[in-house]
């Protein structure tokens, strides 16, 4: 078995123990928006799965320009320092999964298994699963530890590898 370096198994935990992420997509007039967005861990198609409302924004936004970023962040714990909180910011490809696909299945079946609460959010209409397919990352896992990480290593963090 190889050695897999302590920052990676510690982007696994975040990606584990972290639901929510901080979405940030691209206006028609160029201006940056950011969202919160509840996201699952898909291993087989090694992406995030999240479920947006085509009336959203962000899911305008990302039907126009696939090209998303996404971070995660420690939770905050009152009374400690918030400068070491560990995070990873992510650069990915968004894609809207086609209802009944399915590429829509396995990231229906991801979602729910983190959230069966949204189950009927599911059945509407105007909600969609994208698959964030991450192609590069910033890792800070506190203060004086950081680094840039790749497509293979986020890979192996989200345990599709490894």
């Amino acid at each position: 078995m190889s050695h897999e370096p302590r920052l990676t198994q510690e982007l696994r935990a975040l990606f584990k123990t972290q639901r929510v992420s901080a979405l940030g997509t691209t206006g028609d007039d160029g201006a940056p928006f950011v969202s919160m967005v509840p996201y699952a861990v898909e291993q087989q198609m090694a992406c995030l799965v999240i479920h947006v409302s085509g009336l959203a924004a962000h899911t305008r936004h990302l039907q126009a320009r696939e090209r998303v970023s996404l971070m995660v962040m420690q939770s905050e714990v009152a009374g400690e320092p918030v400068h070491g909180l560990q995070r990873v910011t992510l650069e990915g490809v968004a894609r809207v999964a086609e209802r009944g696909s399915q590429r829509w299945a396995a990231c229906r079946a991801t979602y729910l298994a983190r959230f069966p609460e949204a189950e009927p959010m599911t059945e509407l209409g105007d909600f969609m699963f994208v698959a964030v397919h991450v192609t590069a990352g910033r890792q800070v896992a506190g203060f004086g530890a950081a680094r840039s990480i790749d497509k293979d290593e986020i890979n192996r963090a989200l345990g599709s590898t490894g």
